[in-house]
């Protein structure tokens, strides 16, 4: 059987390199991170690449010499899902990384960013707009990424389909990279023989 290379298995974060754009690497974020004073966001709409801009940045965090706690919010979750405090005894972190942000009400943003302050970690935040850290990067799609991205999976293997149907995926998800490429492991499917 072969393998349908836009499987969640394969575009979920991490499991495949970020595309900086020219001139950007996960270094130069770091660095720009570190002259905010460990404090900034990563802004973007769903599907844009910040959560695989993360898993990229964490290993040149680490080189950086700074120890990260990445919490991960979905839709409702309105509280960070622990206690810091207890969670720094146990493992200790100075840069805590909330990717969702947006997910947290504005004043649990605001006590977010007090406690860092007093406890002294760094605070790294994606969110769909500004929360009010200085901007680190703005994610975006253009469908020359998206069609790099496409070719990054398809790992040098010619398309099941029409390569116009990249564009069509992405007119149709208005620019949502992972919702492009649920639709083109559909289109995938539906070309493969019937087993």
């Amino acid at each position: 059987m072969p393998h349908n290379p836009f499987s969640s298995h394969n575009i979920r974060p991490g499991a495949m390199p970020f595309i900086f754009p020219e001139g950007e690497n996960a270094d130069s974020m770091v660095r720009r991170l570190r002259e905010n004073g460990w404090r900034g966001e990563i802004v973007g709409g769903h599907g844009e690449g910040k959560s695989t801009l993360l898993a990229e940045l964490l290993p040149a965090l680490r080189r950086a010499g700074r120890k990260p706690l990445l919490i991960e919010l979905h839709d409702g979750q309105r509280r960070l899902p622990l206690d810091l405090d207890a969670c720094c005894r146990a493992e200790p972190f100075d840069l805590l990384i909330v990717d969702g942000c947006e997910q947290l009400g504005r004043w649990n943003r605001l006590r977010l960013k007090r406690l860092c302050r007093r406890r002294g970690w760094g605070l790294l935040a994606t969110a769909h707009g500004s929360v009010g850290l200085p901007r680190i990067y703005r994610a975006s799609v253009s469908p020359e990424l998206a069609a790099k991205v496409v070719e990054q999976l398809l790992a040098g293997r010619t398309p099941s389909f029409d390569p116009a149907e990249i564009s069509a995926a992405f007119e149709r998800q208005r620019g949502n990279l992972r919702e492009m490429l649920f639709d083109l492991y559909d289109v995938h499917e539906r070309q493969q023989p019937k087993r």
